[in-house]
This record gives structure tokens, C-alpha cells and sequence, in this order.
């Protein structure tokens, strides 16, 4: 097959530097990541290479003069990475394929085992009464002729991953379970072959059916279910429509728009690119991009950026960046960088194997050399070394960190929470300081009527009505808030005013204070609601004004109270402006607040805490909140959230309480406290079988017992994370 031509992938700079973004099957643990970066930083060439863990993906720049992309993908081949030009679709599909071979592969274990087992048990019995040896063969070769296919099958995921760190010049945890493996049934053919007593095919198959659970919990975790891609695409326009010096119009592909042209956003459209409105007035929608709900006027000299939605007049905007450049090319930047540094956290799972397998590869060596040296013959000898590799399997320790997770999620899944990512248990776990977006976060989305007593009952059909004519959004939110969608009849919309229906004293005015004449009405609900968004309403001599803003989420207070018994810091970062801001946090009693940021300046104010030691748990829902979603250390996102902030968030909860937030934080600590039991056990059990499996005291059926006990302990130990749930609920 002909190699593919990798230079359509590649980023070209002006500097001579090329970039490109690579998927890269079987990245597994932070061993790999090490792997892979060390490789690739001994290549002089290379100049800077970062593995996303938890998208599998390595973005790698090099000179351009002195490398070829495609010398990239072979460097990671000799690795014992497959890597290919990064498509969502593909990685997706991989990862589906992936979980369902681990699923097979588990259940091919599960039966083989139990068939096994039947004729083990026989065998056991025989053996301490008088099973006659033919039968005891007969046995032993069924047995074989169950264990070798399934362990060539469903050992296949350990296998591959040896092979490829051996290939490499690495080991990891795989190594002495591959060798453990093979060399118990290379043993155990040969104790059939030559009539003997015992076979250990048993003790294989159960310790791959234990290895498989792990492995499957642990991918059923990490599988990422999002498309960041294809989430911001949908705001991202591809073509414009340009305006030439003579004053026409055409549309063009928005790669073909540069700085300093102009181009024409028509009412209803979004803004395609950042840019300085020249002429025209109107209303921008910016809530996807800042989480400011009330509309902000856009006329001469003021920037607009793109993704934001034109509601009311057309623009001419003159192009600062079109396409790259934009604020949404900023926000997907900032999206890959955060990813790619909350990666490089390493679970609690991989950091214990860190020293696993050099020191059971020391210890099952020492014990082959030092038996030999007693003069044991050497099947004998390596008998126990087999043994002593099985019985430190990384059953116990593979299963510690995943079982847990499993039942947590579950307690989770209770409370309407649902976990993301298999690490978030353990990163929110460590956090320190809560930070709250405000808008759609410590307040509902929907905006909601502030003062209610403002709104006789008999004119809620008629506003409602009123307001349902219109596509504005303080219009849209306030027919919503009374429960109205049949629009009003005959409806004249003045643009930038409101709207008017009937004549003379029938006349029924929604809209600006001062297109309603409710000066006196607006002065004093702007007093008793700060922030608030202001609809003026008049028909006849009756005039009100009703105050929209949004109201805090239920026991918004009692969660902020729960993370502040629990030791958190409390702030808020939000984009909506600081007048707004300041009566949530004044309800709340949070002292820490900066209003009107950017997605950037998110971003960079939870660096600058992460640069002080302080583990962030991020709390946001909105498109602007999606970077500092994905750089916190954790981060949970409402359901009523933006696709993207859902897809960058560790954890969502369902419902509109803010509750969850505080449950989440107790089960997380919990199932934190779990996991390093599990993995203390797993720690005590191995210094207690050991010393057992050295001296020679255990063959390999008593080290596979052994270590499905573990296993069994590690397991039920992990259903105590249930309780938490049930405290929570």
C-alpha cells in the first residue's frame, strides 16, 4: 500500500516551524505518554511534542527543512505507537470497536473459566483421593484445549501492549502479566505432556478474566463522547457577504475574507468575523460567547466578535480577523491547551504501577537465580518464579482505582449527576477552591420575572401575547416566563423600541422605558433590582415596568454553605457585567468576584491560581466558560449548558438545583478515601503472598486463588462507595 501523502495535515509558520495533530492508538497510562514524549524529544529535528491522554492524541512541531510529516508517524512506530492524521470520526468509532472487543474478550474469560473450573474441581478431588492418570490427562487436555484459544483471544489486549512497550525499550504492567502468562501454560503443557499432578490452566484464564475487568471498567471510563470540532463548527460561518467600493455586494468563503475588508451582518445572521462596526445599529446576542443574557447595542466604532447573533438592524463591519484569529479560534486554542494540560494528570492507579513491574520482574528473577543456586532443578525453579509472577498480578491493583469508580458513578447516577471522565472522582476529590460562572450557573438560564407582584393577573394573556410577536430575546424570555406562545395579532415593531398593538386609547405599548413613558415606574424597580433587565409595559392609563433578570438556582445558598463546611474557597468569574454580578454574590456571601472576562482571562485567572498550589473546581455552563472548563483541575457543567462547555466538563448534572454540586464533592471524597485503601491492600497483600510465593510454599492454582481473592476484597470494599450515595440522597 502506498504511504499517505501527510502534507495536507501540516500547519505551515512563517518561521519555518510545522505542526500536526496525530490520534495514536494504545496510549494507555502516563507511562506511554512518557514514552512517547521522551522518543520523540531524542529526535533533533522534533522540536516540541504533548500527549493529550485523554483524547489519545500528540501534537507534535519540527523543522520544517529537516523532517518530512510522514518521518513523524515512523518515529512513533518505532515507539510501538500506530498514529494516523487526527479525524474525530475515526478516533470515535476506534474507541467504540475497542470497548466492544474488551467486552467479548471479558465474557470469552468469564465462560471459558467456569468451564475450567468444573474440571479442575474434578481434578482437585482426584488428586487427593485416586483419580486414575488417564483420566487425569483427559482432563488436563480438555482443560488446554478451553485455555490456549481463549488466552491467545482474550489476553490479546496485554499482549500487544507488551509487545509494543518492548519494542520501544520500555516495560510497563503488561510485561509480567504477558510473561506470567505464557510461561504458566508452556508449564502447564508440559506437566500434561509428561503425566504430571498439576496444570495451572485454571489459575491463567481466571487471572485474564480479573485483569479484563479492570480493563473494561477502565476503558468504559476514559471513552471521551465528544466532537469539540463539530461543537464549534456549528458557530463558525463559512462564508461572508463582502462589500466592494462601488457598494456591491458578494459572497465569498470566509478564507477569502482579509483584515481591513468590510462585510454586511444582516438582522437575524451571526457575526461571521471580529471586526469594528462602521455603520449601522442593532442589538448583538453575546451570550453564547460572554454569558451576558441582555442584549448589547452595537453602532459605530464598537467590536463585535464572531458566533455572536445580530438580532435587530444590519452591520457593516470592517474585518480585524476573520476565520483564524477570531474569538472562537481563540476559545478552540484555548480548548486544546487546557485539554492537553489536565491530561498529563496521572490517576492514582498509574502512579502505584509506576514501580510494579520493574520490581516483580526483580523479584521473579531473583527467586529463579537464587532456587537455581540451591541446587533446585531448574523447572522447578521456574515453577515458582511463575508462581511469584502470578501472585503479585496486578489484579488487585488494576481493579482498585476502576471498581471504585464504577459504584461511585452509580451513587452518582442516583443523584442525577453523570461522571465523564474515569479521573474526575479523584481530581475533584483534591479540590480546594470552587469557581462559579454566574449566568445559567448560580442563576437559571431562563430569565425570570424579579418582581412578580409588579404583573396583575388579568394582564399576563395580553404582555404574554405582546411579547410572543417578537424575536427579541428579552421578548422571547419574558413569554416564556408567562407561559404565553400564541402571538398577538396586528403587532407594528419599532426596531431598538418595542412593540405596539391596537389604536387610541386601546393601545398596548412593550418595550423601552422610555418608548412606554414609565420613567417614574423604572426608577424605582431599578432600585430594588440592580442588574435586572427593565421591559416597560403600557395600555391606556396602566403602566408597569417588570424587572427580568435571572433568579439563583435552588438551594444555590445551602450548596454554596456545604463547599464552604467542606474547606472550599468560593469565587466567581463570570463574563456578564460587574453590575450584575454583584447582587448574586452579595446574596451569597462570596467576597472573590471579577466580572466581564473574556474565555482568555478565565483561563489565565485560573492559572495563576493553579500556579499558587490550588486545585479549581470550575462550575460553568456557557461557551465563554469552555476553556476554563477544560484547564481546571476539575469541572462540572449543568445540562441546560451549551454543547461545548457539556462536552469540556468532567461531570453534568441534571435538574435545575444547584445541590448536586455539593453531593458530587462528598461521593468524590469518599471514593477517593476508597481507592488508596484498595490500593494499601493491594500494597499489604502482595508484602504478605510474596515472601509466601518465594519460599515455594504456593504453586501457581494457589497464587490465581489468591489473587482472585484480593480481587474479591478490592470489589467489595469498592461497594462502600454506595453508602456515600445513599448519605447524599
Amino acid at each position: 500500500m502506498a504511504a499517505q501523502d501527510l502534507s495536507v495535515f501540516v500547519r505551515h509558520r512563517d518561521d519555518g516551524i510545522a505542526s500536526m495533530e496525530l490520534a495514536v492508538d494504545g496510549i494507555r497510562c502516563a507511562g506511554c505518554m512518557q514514552a512517547i514524549e521522551g522518543g520523540l524529544a531524542r529526535e533533533p529535528a522534533i522540536l516540541a511534542a504533548r500527549v493529550n491522554l485523554a483524547l489519545k492524541r500528540v501534537s507534535v512541531e519540527w523543522r520544517e527543512a529537516l523532517l518530512r510529516p510522514e518521518a513523524v508517524v515512523e518515529k512513533l512506530a518505532a515507539l510501538g505507537f500506530k498514529a494516523y492524521p487526527f479525524a474525530p470520526e475515526r478516533q470515535e468509532a476506534g474507541a467504540a470497536s475497542e470497548e466492544r472487543y474488551l467486552l467479548r474478550a471479558l465474557g470469552v474469560a468469564g465462560f471459558a473459566s467456569m468451564n475450567i473450573m468444573l474440571l479442575s474441581v474434578a481434578v482437585w478431588s482426584g488428586n487427593a483421593g485416586d483419580i486414575d492418570p488417564t483420566t487425569r490427562d483427559f482432563f488436563h487436555w480438555l482443560s488446554a484445549l478451553i485455555a490456549l484459544p481463549t488466552a491467545a483471544y482474550a489476553g490479546r489486549p496485554f499482549f500487544e501492549s507488551a509487545l509494543r512497550a518492548l519494542k520501544a525499550g520500555a516495560v510497563n504492567m503488561d510485561v509480567p502479566i504477558t510473561i506470567g502468562v505464557v510461561l504458566a501454560l508452556v508449564m502447564s503443557v508440559a506437566e500434561t505432556w509428561n503425566h504430571g499432578r498439576h496444570a495451572y490452566f485454571d489459575g491463567v484464564v481466571m487471572l485474564l478474566f480479573f485483569l479484563l475487568i479492570g480493563r473494561y471498567l477502565d476503558q468504559l471510563m476514559r471513552r471521551r463522547t465528544r466532537d469539540l470540532a463539530g461543537n464549534l463548527a456549528a458557530l463558525k460561518a463559512e462564508t461572508a457577504t463582502r462589500l466592494a467600493a462601488d457598494g456591491s455586494t458578494m459572497v465569498m468563503p470566509i478564507a477569502a475574507i482579509a483584515p481591513g475588508d468590510l462585510v454586511l451582518v444582516r438582522p437575524g445572521e451571526r457575526v461571521c468575523v471580529d471586526g469594528i462596526v462602521e455603520t449601522g445599529r442593532s442589538e448583538i446576542d453575546q451570550s453564547l460567547v460572554t454569558g451576558e443574557t441582555a442584549p448589547v447595542a452595537a453602532q459605530a466604532g464598537e467590536r463585535v466578535h464572531a458566533g455572536t447573533l445580530n438580532l435587530t438592524g444590519a452591520l457593516t463591519v470592517r474585518v480585524e480577523a476573520a476565520g483564524q484569529g477570531t474569538l472562537l479560534d481563540e476559545i478552540d486554542r484555548l480548548m486544546d491547551q487546557a485539554v492537553g494540560n489536565r491530561s498529563r494528570y496521572v490517576r492514582l492507579s498509574d502512579r502505584a504501577a509506576r514501580l510494579y513491574a520493574p520490581m516483580v520482574h526483580t523479584l521473579a528473577a531473583s527467586t529463579f537465580l537464587g532456587w537455581l543456586a540451591f541446587g533446585l532443578s531448574w523447572p522447578e525453579a521456574l515453577m515458582i518464579a511463575v508462581t511469584v509472577l502470578i501472585i503479585t498480578c496486578p489484579c488487585a491493583l488494576g481493579l482498585a482505582v476502576p471498581a471504585v469508580q464504577v459504584v461511585a458513578a452509580s451513587a452518582l447516577f442516583r443523584r442525577k449527576i453523570m461522571l465523564k471522565e474515569g479521573d474526575a472522582l479523584e481530581r475533584l476529590a483534591e479540590a480546594d477552591i470552587a469557581v462559579f460562572d454566574k449566568t445559567g450557573t448560580l442563576t437559571l438560564p431562563e430569565p425570570e420575572i424579579l418582581n412578580p407582584l409588579a404583573l396583575p393577573a388579568e394582564r399576563r394573556a395580553e404582555i404574554g401575547a405582546l411579547a410572543a410577536a417578537s424575536g427579541h430575546p428579552l421578548a422571547q424570555a419574558l413569554a416564556r416566563a408567562l407561559g404565553v406562545s400564541c402571538a398577538a395579532e396586528d403587532v407594528h415593531e419599532e426596531k431598538g423600541q418595542g412593540l405596539s398593538a391596537g389604536e387610541g386609547e386601546d393601545e398596548r405599548r412593550l418595550g423601552s422605558i422610555a418608548f412606554c413613558g414609565a420613567q417614574a415606574e423604572a426608577t424605582m424597580v431599578a432600585a430594588l433590582h440592580p442588574g435586572a433587565s427593565l421591559i416597560a409595559y403600557r395600555h391606556g392609563s396602566f403602566r408597569t415596568v417588570l424587572a427580568l433578570g435571572q433568579a439563583l438556582r435552588p438551594q444555590a445558598r445551602e450548596t454554596i454553605a456545604a463547599l464552604r463546611k467542606a474547606g472550599l474557597t468560593i469565587a466567581i468569574l463570570s463574563g456578564d457585567r460587574r453590575e450584575a454580578v454583584v447582587p448574586i454574590a452579595d446574596t451569597l456571601g462570596i467576597a472573590e468576584l471579577h466580572a466581564g472576562l473574556r474565555p482568555g482571562e478565565k483561563l489565565v485567572w485560573l492559572e495563576r491560581m493553579a500556579a499558587q498550589g490550588r486545585k479549581v473546581l470550575m462550575v460553568g455552563d456557557g461557551l465563554n466558560d469552555a476553556p476554563a472548563l477544560a484547564g481546571a483541575h476539575v469541572s462540572l457543567s449543568p445540562v441546560s449548558a451549551t454543547h461545548l462547555a457539556q462536552a469540556a466538563a468532567d461531570i453534568v448534572f441534571l435538574g435545575e438545583s444547584l445541590a448536586p454540586v455539593a453531593a458530587a464533592l462528598t461521593i468524590a471524597r469518599k471514593a477517593r478515601r476508597l481507592m488508596l485503601q484498595n490500593l494499601w491492600f493491594a500494597v499489604l497483600y502482595n508484602a504478605v503472598a510474596v515472601p509466601i510465593a518465594i519460599a515455594g510454599l504456593a504453586t501457581p492454582l494457589v497464587a490465581a486463588i489468591a489473587m482472585s481473592g484480593s480481587s474479591l476484597v478490592v470489589t467489595l470494599n469498592a461497594l462502600r462507595a454506595r453508602a456515600a450515595g445513599e448519605a447524599q440522597s
